[in-house]
């Protein structure tokens, strides 16, 4: 064999070089699949875009829908808050009229109640006056009418004894 020779350092970089193309090789494999779940993965995404696209739409249409409603409500609650200030103003003025007709009935009954009292004291002086005379009437004619029994008694009793 003439004129090759082969050291020691060729055959480490040989082998080095076998061992790095049994690398590639071993690592192609697994990036080969790999490449087919990308490509899967990447399908699932487009299908998924593809699908959320008209839901994303109908999410927009229900947003708009609610925020139209939200200001009907808005706009109802202002016209309700607006109700509630004149039932404010309202209950103040027949609070105002409740104290009036306190007032009144206040004046009205200091006015008229002294001369009730004195009406009502002079109806029961009266009544007390006329049950003491009725009193007074009946034991008067209860004394005139045992002084005459007693009287009767006497007279019996004297008729009795005395000799005829």
């Amino acid at each position: 064999m003439t004129g090759v020779s082969v050291t020691v350092g060729g055959i480490a970089a040989l082998v080095a070089a076998g061992a790095f193309l049994m690398l590639v090789v071993v690592l192609a494999i697994p990036i080969l699949r790999l490449r087919a779940t990308v490509d899967a993965a990447t399908r699932a995404i487009s299908d998924v875009a593809d699908r959320t696209s008209p839901l994303i739409g109908s999410v927009n249409t229900t947003v708009d829908n609610v925020n139209t409603a939200l200001n009907q409500v808005q706009t109802s609650l202002d016209g309700v808050n607006l109700q509630l200030e004149r039932m404010d103003n309202i209950t103040g003025h027949a609070q105002s009229v409740t104290a009036n007709i306190a007032n009144l009935t206040s004046v009205i009954t200091a006015a008229t109640s002294n001369p009730l009292v004195k009406v009502a004291a002079f109806g029961y002086g009266v009544r007390r006056a006329a049950a003491k005379r009725r009193a007074q009437d009946e034991e008067r004619e209860l004394r005139d009418t045992l002084k005459q029994q007693r009287q009767q008694r006497r007279g019996q009793r004297q008729s009795i004894g005395s000799p005829k």
